[in-house]
């Protein structure tokens, strides 16, 4: 019966103990997965900016050849 006990004493610890490391572990991946997330979007945002001013230059050449074909 001591043995037993002794057992579950040893089972609870090395429980415990893996279960401290998985938090921490946990909270690195949430935090990695957080900088990522954020760093998409920057991307994706600076990726639109470039898209619209493109689009803007697009529409002015364009201007620019109708107004020089009227001439």
């Amino acid at each position: 019966m001591s043995k037993l006990i002794r057992l579950m004493g040893v089972i609870w610890v090395v429980a415990a103990v893996s279960a401290c490391g998985d938090k921490k572990d946990q909270a690195e991946r949430e935090e990695a997965a957080k900088q990522a997330i954020q760093q998409g979007a920057q991307r994706e945002q600076k990726m639109m900016e470039g898209m619209a001013k493109g689009v803007e230059n697009l529409e002015k050449k364009m201007t620019e050849s109708k107004e020089e074909t009227k001439k």
